[in-house]
């Protein structure tokens, strides 16, 4: 029985690495229209390679990105301007927002993991939104970039983007 015991919890922990591979967003939810902090959790760099470069598209609906700098890489934010302004804080504009966020030159080896954090201003609907994210290494890179198809979920994906679910206000 012992054995048995065992033997499913080790099939158990096999059909969750792959799972593990994938890169994450720590916190599964966050409330409409709150800040809200998002840690992408990174497992490894690239097929036994360090990965030097990791970049984040930001979903639309999501405004005042600020990322967490990181000891050791660059950090840099694209901007892109809106077709129509929205509504900001205060009474302000909003003209343009982080379109995407890149940790460069900095050193993830393969056999470590590490956390890339920002924060920003969360959509006013609730539903799930994808943060695109690249990781670049020496002579390859992992595109986590897949967003599933409607009936279709991120499991079913070989390389989804890490998902985060926006909720209601309680």
């Amino acid at each position: 029985m012992r054995i048995r015991i065992l033997t499913l919890a080790a099939i158990a922990a096999l059909y969750a690495l792959p799972v593990s591979a994938h890169v994450t967003i720590e916190q599964p939810q966050a409330v409409v229209g709150s800040t809200a902090k998002v840690t992408l959790r990174v497992p490894h760099g690239c097929e036994g390679a360090a990965m030097h470069t990791f970049k984040v598209l930001i979903p639309d609906g999501v405004t005042n990105v600020k990322p967490m700098p990181k000891a050791g890489w660059s950090l840099a934010t694209v901007k892109a301007k809106l077709d129509k302004p929205l509504a900001g804080d205060h009474g302000a504009s909003i003209t343009e927002v982080v379109h995407e966020v890149v940790w460069s030159g900095g050193n993830l080896p393969d056999d470590q993991y590490d956390e890339f954090v920002l924060r920003g201003a969360m959509p006013a609907s609730a539903g799930t939104i994808y943060f695109a994210a690249v990781q670049e290494c020496a002579k390859s890179a992992e595109r986590w970039i897949e967003i599933p198809a409607a009936g279709q979920s991120s499991g079913d994906l070989k390389m989804p983007a890490p998902r985060l679910q926006i909720v209601p206000k309680p």
